[in-house]
Formats: structure tokens, sequence, C-alpha cells
């Protein structure tokens, strides 16, 4: 895939060079610093048009926090990579890339390729895996999409940024045996893919931070690797001037104020900067600007645009990445004509969790929940008995713009206004969401946000509101005396601020009508304002609804218990404390289980949870946090309209205390990374730790025979493995055959490919499974470079971690080599 899409990433160097040659000092350092929050300064002159830059990887959000403004939602990372399908991940990447050209986006900021050391690590929902090849393959294929539409990837980030705790200050130890062959493995794939960007970290490795380390930039990436792209700083990462210019680093965002600027222009001048560093940096991001056809003179891109139907591609996209857990008695897949009645259940049957928290949030058109997706797929045949059970939210649900008018016009939604400190409306707006985020984006002197709408009133009591986001408040209701209101957060982080803001409420018993609402937020001096208003109706008591949810299972055909997380437990900005259901759904699985033999639990998150009731409930369907079209995939999976064919990217736990590399807290400023590769399913097999569900894990609607593996060495090396299996099911089914290798002294067997078939019932199937000489190779520390000792192997064809089907053995031959040769 070093031509992802066939759009070329070679450009005409020498007419690169001419043009910066027309630039001044100035130019050139002006290029190297954002012109604002997401877009990089044109430059009429050479022909260089404004360069925009978006979030991801859950979809490309664009340039604005909007709802009006809305993205494709995606599965999550972790979902993709699920699927052990590069092709599948390819087809998302290359959804995501038609989408930024409609957006007019060249520089998107994904795939985050960063390893799933600890299930307590915040972001993993957005990474793709806890191994580095899985990773790997993921990630080319992601380029291969995304590029394929002539839009820059950035993999990100780079490097050891596994935690969210301190992430702007810690220092990872990494030993250079790990560094190399497990957390630049992704890395590497990327930049061999023909990526055009990588984003620097906010933290330090091994006593350097990323923006300022030069060996990892220059001398790693770029002179060992050959990245030839661009290396762009994570927002405020940049903390230097010549030390990061000399580093590597290739552009400080955001803009326009930075470390840079003036004060770079002033090191080459006095001789603390190469000239040759700027020129070699503004090349960078000309070679960028022509690849993805923002610079005159250099050969535009084929038209893309997302097609018509992307969100039937989401759909089955998320339903192949779903895992079946577990089936007992071959529940599923569901019968629709053999249910005359079904109990939906839990918290996250009517509010799916769709994607995690943080800078990867997109505004998507819909969200289809688990209880319209069933009722879409079963119609009238099946009646639906819907009970919530239990609530995990902790904040007040956002008010819908269906129940709210704009005071002025009578519009569905709420009226923003701008205020300056004497009270001047400066600017107005009609908001479809009461959940606002501006990112630089305020009218220049606005004081003070106010929001106002008629909210209706369909069941009269007591009626709770509150305000989120740290600041000064006031919020009135009717015709009350406003409520004055100060909020502080617990964290200086803005995403934390985001994602997990405080919150006060507000209690008023309300008549059935209409009620003006008004919140007013005085906005803090960084142009960027996060604040929420929300409200809830009266709601039946606690233990009521408990015990309608399983009283409703106690007469259905089959209880469905959808439990997971939210937004505010899988984010970034902060790392878990535990792998805990919130609230009491642990409770609710186990009661509905005790009364329904036939009780199937989805659980809708991103990274593994406990599931104390696992061996209690019929099946369970892991479902991650399936994006917009969330529900009607879970519905394609449970009813086996698609094959939830799956494999658990990582391992889960059957307590979070199992896990053997579970802390994300920096010791006196330093996450040591001393477990080296044994981290994942490797340690538990090192410590005899069974887990719940080991890495690679997944039934699919299949039963599988695996008869018989050979293996071969090639004339270059690599070693080419066939395994022949056998579909001992009832339906045509998908397997993924993983390799995994041992004989390397006392390491436990490794990842280092796998491959997928499909066949009918009782047909066979032969998955060929090449490894190259790269994936055998270890880092020879004393030599200080890749090496593959030569001797026996044993070669393992698996379909997991832990159940492991076919063993042969073959001898490789001894090589020693640089990354690229092997």
């Amino acid at each position: 895939m070093n031509n992802p899409g066939g759009i070329a990433t070679a450009v005409d160097e020498e007419a690169l060079g001419a043009l910066l040659a027309e630039l001044t000092l100035e130019e050139k350092v002006g290029l190297l610093t954002g012109a604002d929050f997401w877009s990089l300064h044109p430059i009429e002159k050479i022909g260089l048009r404004t360069i925009l830059l978006s979030d991801g990887p859950n979809g490309v959000r664009g340039t604005t926090w909007d709802e009006r403004d809305t993205s494709l939602l995606f599965p999550n990372p972790s979902a993709l990579s699920a699927t052990w399908d590069p092709e599948q991940v390819e087809r998302a990447g290359a959804l995501m890339g038609a989408q930024a050209r409609d957006k007019g986006i060249a520089w998107f900021l994904a795939p985050n390729i960063n390893l799933h050391r600890s299930p307590l690590g915040g972001r993993h929902f957005e990474c793709y895996s806890e191994d580095p090849v899985l990773t790997a393959a993921s990630v080319a294929g992601f380029v291969s999409g995304v590029q394929g539409n002539a839009v820059a990837v950035t993999v990100k980030h780079y490097i050891g940024n596994e935690s969210e705790t301190d992430r702007m200050t810690y220092d990872a130890r990494i030993p250079e045996k790990t560094l190399r062959e497990v957390y630049l493995v992704p890395f590497e794939a990327g930049v061999r893919a023909g990526a055009w960007s990588v984003m620097a970290s906010y933290n330090s490795v091994n006593g350097a931070s990323l923006t300022d380390n030069r060996r990892l930039l220059t001398d790693v990436l770029k002179d060992e690797l050959g990245f030839d792209g661009a290396v762009v700083s994570d927002w405020f990462a940049t903390r230097s001037t010549a030390a990061s210019a000399n580093a590597g680093l290739d552009v400080a965002m955001p803009g326009p104020h930075s470390p840079w600027n003036e004060a770079l222009v002033a090191a080459v001048r006095a001789g603390e900067v190469a000239p040759s560093v700027v020129d070699d940096k503004v090349l960078r991001v000309l070679r960028l600007a022509a690849r993805t056809g923002h610079l005159d003179g250099f050969p535009g891109p084929a038209p893309a645009t997302t097609p018509a139907d992307a969100g039937e591609q989401l759909r089955d996209i998320a339903a192949r990445a779903m895992v079946v857990l577990r089936n007992e008695g071959g529940v599923l897949p569901l019968v629709p004509a053999s249910l005359g009645r079904i109990a939906v259940l839990g918290p996250n049957a009517a509010l799916l969790t769709a994607q995690g928290g943080g800078s990867a949030h997109v505004n998507p058109p819909h969200v289809v929940s688990p209880l319209a997706g069933l009722r879409a797929a079963f119609g009238d045949s099946v009646e639906i008995d819907h009970q919530e059970g239990v609530s995990t939210q902790r904040i007040l649900p956002a008010i819908p713009a269906d129940v709210a008018r704009d005071p002025e016009t009578g519009e569905p939604g709420f009226r923003v206004d701008f205020l300056s400190d004497a009270g001047v409306v400066l600017g107005t707006e009609l908001r479809l969401a009461s959940r606002l985020v501006y990112m630089g984006t305020l009218p220049a002197g606005t004081a003070e946000v106010r929001v106002r709408t008629d909210l209706t009133v369909s069941e009269a009591g007591t009626h709770q509101f509150s305000v989120s986001g740290a600041g000064q408040y006031s919020l009135a209701i009717g015709a009350d005396e406003p409520h004055a209101i100060t909020l502080t957060s617990a964290d200086n982080d803005l995403i934390e601020n985001l994602v997990k803001p405080p919150e006060h409420r507000v209690s008023a018993d309300l008549g059935v009508g209409t009620v003006r609402v008004e919140m007013r937020s005085a906005t803090p001096a960084f142009p960027m304002a996060m604040f929420g208003l929300n409200h809830q109706a009266p709601r039946p008591a606690a233990d009521d609804a408990f015990a309608a949810a399983v009283e409703a299972a106690r007469s259905a055909d089959v209880a469905l218990v959808f439990v997971g997380t939210t937004d505010e437990v899988e984010s970034e900005g902060f790392d878990r404390t535990d792998l805990l259901l919130p609230g009491r759904q642990d409770e609710l699985v186990s009661a509905v289980a005790a009364v329904n033999p036939r009780t199937v639990v989805v659980v809708n998150a991103g990274a593994p949870v406990e599931m104390p009731w696992r061996d209690e409930v019929a099946a369970v369907l892991w479902a991650w946090l399936p994006g917009q079209e969330g529900g009607h995939a879970i519905a394609d999976a449970l009813t086996g309209v698609v094959e939830p064919g799956g494999r658990l990217p990582t391992t889960f736990p059957v307590v979070g205390a199992d896990s053997p590399v579970l802390s994300t807290r920096p010791v006196d400023g330093v996450i040591d990374y001393a477990e080296g590769s044994t981290f994942g399913y490797r340690a538990y097999e090192k410590s005899s730790i069974v887990p719940a569900y080991p890495f690679g894990h997944g039934l699919g609607y299949g039963t599988w025979a695996y008869e018989d593996i050979a293996a071969a060495e090639t004339d270059s090396g690599a070693v080419t493995v066939d395994v022949s299996v056998r579909n001992t099911g009832v339906r045509t089914s998908r397997e993924v055959v993983q390799l995994y290798v041992g004989g390397e002294g006392e390491d436990p067997l490794r990842l280092v490919g796998f491959a997928s078939v499909t066949a009918g019932a009782g047909d066979t199937a032969t998955a060929r499974i090449t490894v190259d000489r790269r994936t055998l190779a270890r880092w020879d520390e004393s030599a200080s470079q890749w090496r593959v000792v030569g001797g026996p192997r044993t070669l393992v064809a698996a379909r997991s971690a832990t159940d492991r089907r076919l063993t042969t053995q073959i001898d490789v031959k001894d090589s020693a080599a640089c990354a690229w040769d092997l």
C-alpha cells in the first residue's frame, strides 16, 4: 500500500524548490504556525491555498463544533480493528476521505494508533488494538482509504501516549527494544503505507518532550524510516522555539499564537536555527499541499464526494465489527417468526452511546437507538416492551430541539445571543442543541452568552433543570428570580471540562404548557466556551423502574438487556479508575437473568468492562460504540441479517485487577514501561491468568474445524502458511484464522499474521497467511539493528490467543538488515 488508492505520493521536488525560493523568511515561518485553530496561512503569490485541518477519527467534524454542520459518525476505531479485516478499515477510511473533501478538509487528524497498554486508558476506545501487528494492518487500510481521496492522514500520537492522566507532562520511560518491537511498529506501518503526516504528542519519551525529541522525530522517523511528510504538534504541545524547530517538528498548532512566529524568525537570524531547517519544514508542508490539491501547478485530485449509500455502509461495517462473546443454546441469531413478545431493557436501549468523549466527537445527522432499530426490524409482528430499568447519566439530558422554540420566531431550537460588557447584542443565532461549544468562533468582544427557549411541558410535576460547564451562570425558569450559579472544574484540562463538566441543578414545579427558560454564561478570557442547558421531566422512582424492567422480562420470549458506558466514562482527557459498568446495570442483568433463561445482553462500550453476570445469561453481544447507525446495526447482528463476525482486538479481564498492566498514572512524573512487550494477551499467558474473553475471541454464527496447516519459507525469507478449515455449522459464515509464532526463547507466543475466509455450511476453505521477514525480526540491542535469528519456530493456527488448533514447525534463515530490507 505504498501508493494508497492510486494517488501519486511523489511530487515534482524541483518545482517545490522553485516555489520555496520565492518566499521570504517571514513568509516561510508564517506557514509553519496555524492561522487560527484549524487552518494554515495561504500564500497567494505561489498559489498556495488555505489548508483546513479537522479532528478525527470517529468522523470528519470540520472546523466548527456545531450541530448544524453534521458529519458521518463511524463505529469507534476499536470496532474497525475488531473486523480483523483491513479492507473494512479501508472502506471506512474511504468514506472519511470523501466526506473530508466535501467539507474542504485537506489534513485529517486521524488515525489514533497508540496501543491498548491498559484497559483503563481513557482513549482506549479511540485506538485500534493491544497488538502491534493487528494495529499495523488496520493503519495500512485506513491510510489507503483516506489518502485515496487525496486527503492527508495524520498518524498519532507519536509516541508513548497510552495514558491520559497528566498527559501534558508525563515522561514515558520505554526501553529501546520495547520501543522498536512494539510501539513504533504501527507508526512504521503508517509510513510504509504512505502517510502524509504524523502528530507529535504532548508527553515526553525517555526524558525529552516529543516536540523537542530530535532522536525520535528526525533520527528515527525522518532519517531511518524515510518519512517525507509533515510532523504537526498536538494542539498547544509546542513548548519551545529553537529546540522544537531543530528537533524535527514542522508545524506548531494551533495559531495564531505559538512559541514560533516572530520568535522563530529571530532564532534563525540569531543562528540558533539554520535556514535549511526552516526550508525543510516548508517543503514538507508544500509537499502535503501538492498531494492534496492545494498548490497551483501540480496535478489536482479526481473528484470525490460522500456516496449516497454512506449510511448503509456504516450500518454494515458496524454490524460486521460486533463480537459474539457468548451464545449458549444458539439463542442467537433471533428468528422474528418465533417470537411474540420481547423485553427491551436497560439504559442504553433508548439512549445509545454512539461515540466516546473528547476531540474525536462529531455531530451526526441522527443516531439510531437500539429500540428504534429493533422496532424497524420486527415491525408489528413482535410486541416490544421497553423499560429503562436503571439510569446511568450523571448530567441531566440535553433539551431536544423538537420541544424547544425560539422565543423570537417560534422556530424549533434555541436563541443564542452574544453580548458585550455593556449588554449590546454583538450577534445572534438559532441553534438546534442546548449544549454548545465555541472553539475560537465567538464574536470579538463577547462577554456573555445568553440562551433562551420556550420549552413545551407535556407532563405536570417537579422538573429538574441544570447548567453544566465551568463558569459563572444565571438560570431563570418562567417568572422566577434567576439563580446565580458558579461552577468550578476540578481540572484545568480543556477536554475534561468539555466532556466531564460540573453541573448545578434547579427544581421547578410546572404545569402542562410552555415555560420560558433563559441561561446566561459569562465567557472566559480564552476564546473557547463550553456550556450546557439541561432538563429532565418527572420520572418514576428508581426502585419502581428497576422492578418494572424485571417484570417485563419475566413473561417475554426473549429479554434483551442493553448496558454500557457513556461518553463521560470513556473519553479523552482522563483515564478510567475501574472497569465497572456505571450505576445498577450489573444488578439489573442478574435480576433479569434470574427470571428469563433467554436473556441476551448487548454491551454498548468501546473498552473492556467487568461482566460478573456473563455466565448467567444465554448470550452476550459486544456492540462497541457503533456510530450513527448503531441501532439498525445491532438489530441486523441480533437477527443474523449480517453476521457479527468481529474478533476481540484486546483482552477482556474477569475483573480489572486481573490486568497485568493496569495503572495509567505517572509516579513522580514517570510512566515506566518496564513490562516491555509483555502486556495484553502475552502478559495473561505469562502470568497464567485466565481472562473473561481472550484476545482474538469471537464466535460469529458458525462453528469451524481446523484440518491442516502447511508452512514454507520463500526465496525472500518470508514464511507462507496455508491453513485449511471446514465450516461445521448450518449457515454460511466467516472465520478469522490467527497465526502466532513461538520458539523465541522464553517469550510467550505473539501474533504474526491473520487471514479470513468465508465458506458455506459443510464447505472447506484455505486461509493463506504470509509473514514477512520484518515481522519475524527482533531488535538486536547490541548491534542496534533488526535481526532474524535463524533456527526453529513454532507456528500456531488459532481461533484466539488461547484457542489454539493446529501447530507446525519451520526453520528460518538467519539475517540482519535495516527495517526496510527485512
